[in-house]
């Protein structure tokens, strides 16, 4: 295979197995990397005077300057920083994350950046963090153990960086070892399938076959950040079967149940290729439309709407939708908060229909 059909990943063979013992060796574990995320508004509110303070030092040096060489890539470089300090208080320090730093490590080696200069670098800006730290948070008493994790992860990252320096400069590794490890990474893979299949599993509801309220935690986090660092707006739905107890009570669990099923089914019929259905309580369902504004999601909705009532005639559901934009500031709770609202919203008017204001304004 090609290395331009490779990650950086896949060519530096650094799987997950790799990756914990790298950070287990460093003493790194999650109990400590989830410390840093709680710093992480204090750097955002900051990372423009840590950019500035390191830029500012690093032009000093004639070597470093020279490497820049203009204003454009300055701001290119201005902005690359922004992303990676922000990534260091993530909270995520997963593939992706081992995959930018390798990145990081093969730019640098490609534009000449000797390590000593990278390693003078990486000392200014971790000591302007940790001022950023102590200065703003004076009174944490997490920020001595922050300041120990983040060093520890500094030292991760630069580990990373000078493999990929390193495997700029070594060639093919020998043949015989190759078989070894092409035998070792076929078995990883099967076990990796294997294990898929076992998450996937765990994260589907068993009576619908749609994705668990667990599973929804994960995607929307990874849609909303995929939907801020591409600019597109992404859409939440959120349904609600009305008096779902009294259809219990009236017709059977087993009744109920089937409309579940259905409704679950239905979800997924209607669902584009990159949406995702959940069972986000007990008769709640949510669908994640990420690329979709609220006018495009209700075509979607409007049809699910459709084909459960030609299901169930006589039952009905409550809709929600919430609608995420890039410029927005909020979690995944606080947009499923938003749906929720808007579903209830839906099922008072509802409830108020049936209850006989039928007057020509409502």
């Amino acid at each position: 295979m090609k290395r331009t059909d490779q990650t950086l990943l896949e060519q530096m063979r650094i799987s997950e197995v790799e990756i914990r013992s790298r950070m287990e060796l460093l003493g790194l574990d999650q109990s400590e990397l989830n410390v840093l995320p709680v710093f992480r508004d204090v750097i955002e509110q900051n990372i423009d005077n840590i950019v500035d303070q390191f830029y500012r030092i690093q032009t000093e040096i004639d070597a470093i300057s020279l490497l820049i060489g203009d204003a454009d890539t300055l701001m290119r470089l201005r902005t690359a920083q922004r992303n990676y300090v922000i990534d260091l208080f993530s909270g995520q320090y997963n593939s992706e994350y081992v995959n930018n730093r390798l990145r990081i490590g093969l730019v640098h080696k490609r534009i000449g950046v000797e390590p000593k200069l990278y390693l003078s670098a990486v000392r200014a800006l971790k000591q302007i963090i940790i001022e950023v730290m102590t200065d703003c948070c004076p009174d944490n008493a997490d920020s001595d153990k922050a300041i120990d994790v983040l060093d520890k992860l500094f030292y991760f990252d630069i580990t990373l960086v000078f493999d990929t320096y390193i495997g700029s400069l070594v060639g093919e590794i020998e043949t015989a070892k190759r078989h070894t490890e092409n035998y070792a990474k076929n078995l990883e893979d099967q076990v990796a399938i294997r294990t898929r299949q076992l998450e996937e599993q765990a994260r589907k509801d068993s009576l619908t076959n749609v994705y668990n309220r667990r599973a929804m935690k994960d995607v929307l986090w990874r849609e909303l950040s995929m939907a801020k660092r591409r600019k597109t707006t992404l859409s939440l739905a959120y349904f609600d079967i009305n008096d779902f107890k009294k259809i219990n009570d009236s017709y059977g669990h087993m009744r109920g149940d089937e409309v579940l099923r259905i409704l679950g089914q239905i979800l997924t019929d209607c669902s584009r290729s990159t949406d995702l259905a959940f069972r986000y309580g007990g008769d709640e369902f949510c669908l994640v439309l990420p690329e979709c504004n609220c006018n495009q999601a209700k075509l979607v909705t409007d049809k699910v709407q459709e084909l459960f009532l030609a299901h169930f005639p006589d039952f009905s559901f409550s809709l929600g939708l919430a609608q995420f934009n890039p410029d927005d500031d909020i979690d995944g709770d606080e947009l499923i908060q938003l749906a929720d609202e808007k579903m209830y919203q839906a099922k008072k008017k509802s409830k108020k229909e049936a209850n006989g204001d039928q007057s020509p304004s409502s």
